[in-house]
């Protein structure tokens, strides 16, 4: 029984009709090259129904990230009770996740319509170069939050001295320095260019994979997660050491009262009952 064609092998069947009848008495090879140029479209990398499944999700999230992080920042900002160095951080998080649920649209536009690429080559580059800056910003956060409550649960009286409003404020802005400094390789890395030599598409650039910086990038994409991990990994051990040895000199605290208590009530009954004995 013969195999049914499948799409691709029956326009590769009309194509090569085409071409016989076109070039039935002989063809050259520039028409042969515009034939093969008259490609179908390239079809959407999933399905409708992913599409739309993953479109309704991201709308939740959009909507539910987009107003919870404006109101953390609000809160902040608004009550001069919250502006603790802690808050500082999460309000600062807060920003550079408002900033990647700012550019989930555009996201979504790459999943509906890759080819061709209709929005110009900055915003190709700006939306990268945000995405991959505002992560690196709340990892970086995160990270040093964490070594805050480190000193304050370790070293509480260093923490105090360490750790004030406008120390804090100053390193928050070292570190969106940082973060967008090494997503700055994105310009470089991503661009609009000519996907068959006709259709425009936001992607990775010849440059960059001829010239290394891609696994460059990867190395640093890398970075970002092991080297964090480890200190999280390393800092919470710390503290979890911390507060057991804590609890257990409270238990030997609170044994050595009651011990206390109890030698003072036998001495005060000792010396009352002696007194009593004394005419």
């Amino acid at each position: 029984m013969a195999r049914p064609l499948s799409s691709s092998e029956s326009w590769n069947s009309s194509l090569e009709f085409l071409r016989s009848l076109v070039c039935s008495e002989g063809c050259s090879p520039r028409n042969l090259s515009s034939l093969r140029s008259e490609s179908p479209p390239a079809p959407p990398p999933f399905s409708l129904p992913l599409l739309v499944a993953v479109t309704t999700a991201c709308a939740l999230l959009f909507a539910v990230g987009l107003v919870g992080n404006l109101l953390t920042m609000l809160v902040v900002f608004l009550f001069r009770e919250l502006r603790s160095t802690t808050y500082l951080y999460l309000s600062s998080m807060a920003l550079s996740d408002l900033c990647i649920f700012l550019l989930m649209p555009v996201d979504l536009y790459k999943l509906w319509k890759y080819q061709p690429w209709l929005l110009g080559n900055a915003v190709c580059k700006l939306s990268q170069f945000m995405s991959e800056g505002c992560t690196y910003s709340s990892i970086l956060h995160i990270t040093t939050l964490s070594m805050e409550r480190y000193l304050a649960v370790c070293f509480p009286l260093r923490a105090k001295v360490l750790v004030t409003r406008g120390k804090v404020k100053l390193l928050i802005g070292l570190l969106w320095a940082l973060a967008l400094l090494s997503a700055g390789p994105v310009f470089a890395l991503v661009g609009v260019e000519l996907v068959n030599g006709s259709e425009p598409e936001c992607r990775c650039t010849r440059y960059a994979l001829s010239s290394g910086l891609l696994s460059a990038m990867m190395w640093v994409s890398s970075l970002y997660f092991l080297v964090p991990v480890c200190c999280l990994s390393v800092l919470y051990g710390l503290i979890g050491r911390k507060l057991w040895r804590r609890r257990d000199s409270c238990h030997r605290d609170r044994s050595h009262r009651q011990t206390v208590k109890m030698l003072g009530k036998e001495e005060g009954f000792k010396i009352e009952h002696r007194s009593i004995k004394t005419p």
